[in-house]
């Protein structure tokens, strides 16, 4: 193996994956409001999203990089599911978590996530285009990088989703509840809003 490969690969993977991003603005939205247990689910969700898009790109990096087109589209419909989750999170009720049961966000919702999540998209393109060769080449080589990246894109949405629920036990009142909501929501929002900021 390249070494200086691997610590260039490293260097790239491990800010991408801790950063704010949708997956990690929602865990941590999501876990302030029903906890980290509750959380895990969607995670789950996430993490087959996340390697399934990342196995999807690594088959496809031809393609996509000669199809601006694509990423003109995803950006805005992707800006567009996030500020409608952030949404979502803003307008929520305070009740009680077992009140809330049918509101929790499961495997699904972290599956298509990933669908509309352009920082996914980004991530993934470039670590094939500027890594790829880290496994060597071939199909397992794509599969062995993309699990690479899940090493570390695992403990990064479970990191976001414990801080969210830290604030929970923090913001423990109705009315605390409610500004950690909004405060979440529109961390969300914001998310979705740079996304369609040129670059």
């Amino acid at each position: 193996m390249d070494y200086e490969l691997l610590v260039a690969t490293l260097a790239f993977i491990i800010p991408m994956c801790f950063s704010p991003g949708p997956n990690n603005v929602l865990c941590a939205a999501h876990g302030s409001r029903f906890g980290f247990k509750s959380t895990l689910p969607l995670i789950a969700g996430m993490a087959i999203g996340w390697s399934t898009l990342g196995i999807i790109i690594g088959f496809s990096t031809e393609f996509i990089s000669e199809n601006e087109s694509v990423f003109i589209f995803l950006t805005y419909i992707s800006a567009t599911y996030i500020a409608f989750l952030g949404y979502q999170i803003t307008i929520s009720k305070t009740e009680k978590v077992e009140n809330q049961r049918q509101e929790r966000l499961g495997p699904i919702t972290g599956i298509i996530l990933q669908i509309f999540n352009g920082k996914a998209w980004v991530h993934f393109l470039v670590l094939m285009v500027s890594f790829g060769s880290l496994f060597g080449s071939g199909p397992s080589a794509i599969v062995a990088l993309v699990m690479f990246n899940l090493l570390f894109g695992l403990p990064a949405v479970m990191s976001w989703a414990a801080f969210g629920h830290v604030l929970k036990r923090i913001f423990d009142t109705p009315e605390q509840s409610r500004i950690l909501n909004l405060v979440m929501g529109f961390a969300l929002i914001g998310v979705a809003v740079w996304i369609i900021l040129p670059k």
